[in-house]
């Protein structure tokens, strides 16, 4: 566990921290891109830490990869690269940067690493993890293989390393659907999350069978939620994250991954919107589409908010907390990645 108290001395006598208005004017041009969802107050009190940590990632040859769930400091104010799964897996095979900063969970951290293995590769809270990740284990995926013969296993990118090179190919919740109908037979097993497993067993033509996992923040949505809420807004236009529930997935407008849910979003911009997703996701986006209004309540993911500007300049200060691969895991691993990758290109093309 990180020793805050600790880390704000040494901090504090390294960088000039202390919120200004001539920091906050540095920085105008980041704070213009968060300005609905990120008071001029909240700004002040980030900037000194935006421009710090900007200034020391030069330094260090770094570059900031953020998924799309960070809060909106990080994700406005200090990200080289922004995205989802699939897109942060991606970038992280083109990353010239010696140093990668990973502003996520752990197991996106330890996908750059197998992607990237010759660069060093940084979490800024190593207890960031994620409930999904831990909810299965290479026995996990071994204890699936023996109950169904054969079934090839196509494992989410929301796991460990381990678990990765346990499978024959994985998948994001953007390529699921494609994943599952580019594999041979007509079984697949899908882990670790049921409820995306269920909505593609919905729209594929293979017999989908899963392992018993599940996202806390989109397994907390409900049917009734939507309904409730429908009835106070007519004209809210529900988006589901496919790790919702599929009594979920059925009562929304649409349903896709974080890139596919921005995608409809700027292709339709309804006035009012509803997203069954985690919170920072709609303040994210919101300053990209300033004629929606984005609707609460949603769900918080406590391990994503464990990534915080103090930690990321600690990271970058201190290099540390380095994530490592064994190299035994790492190939097989990375060739579960990469299928995934190669997949997806081929049936876009």
């Amino acid at each position: 566990m990180l020793d805050l108290p600790n880390i704000r001395l040494e901090l504090a006598e390294c960088y000039d921290l202390t919120p200004t208005a001539e920091k906050a004017e540095a920085t105008a041009g980041l704070y213009a891109r968060a300005a609905r969802v990120i008071s001029p107050a909240e700004w002040m009190m980030a900037a000194p830490y935006v421009l710090a940590i900007n200034k020391l990632k030069r330094e260090r040859n770094a570059v900031i990869l953020a998924h799309n769930y960070m809060t909106p400091d990080i994700y406005h104010g200090i990200a080289d690269v922004v995205g989802d799964s699939l897109q942060l897996a991606v970038k992280a095979t083109e990353v010239e940067a010696e140093v990668i900063v990973q502003c996520g969970v752990h197991f996106m951290a330890e996908t750059s690493k197998i992607l990237n293995p010759s660069r060093r590769v940084l979490i800024p809270d190593v207890e960031a993890g994620c409930s999904l990740a831990s909810s299965i284990t290479a026995a996990g995926v071994a204890e699936m293989r023996a109950k169904y013969p054969g079934a090839p296993v196509v494992s989410y990118v929301n796991t460990t390393a381990e678990v990765k090179a346990a499978s024959d190919i994985c998948c994001t919740s953007a390529n699921a659907l494609q994943i599952v109908e580019a594999m041979e037979g007509d079984t697949v097993i899908m882990t670790p999350d049921r409820y995306l497993a269920q909505n593609v067993a919905a729209q594929s033509s293979k017999r989908v069978v899963w392992w018993d996992g599940a996202c806390m923040v989109h397994e907390l949505y409900s049917a009734e939620d939507v309904r409730a809420y429908r009835a106070d807004q007519p004209e809210v236009a529900v988006i589901a994250h496919p790790e919702c529930p599929p009594e979920v997935v059925a009562e929304a407008d649409f349903t896709g991954s974080t890139s596919g849910i921005i995608d409809w979003l700027h292709k339709h911009k309804p006035r009012q919107a509803l997203l069954m997703t985690e919170c920072s996701m709609a303040s994210n986006i919101a300053d990209e589409l300033p004629d929606v209004d984005f609707a609460r309540p949603c769900n918080l993911c406590p391990h994503m908010k464990r990534i915080t500007l103090e930690k990321v300049l600690w990271s970058l200060h201190n290099m540390t907390t380095e994530v490592m691969v064994d190299p035994a895991i790492a190939e097989p691993a990375r060739a579960a990645v990469q299928r995934m990758i190669d997949v997806t290109q081929r049936t876009r093309a």
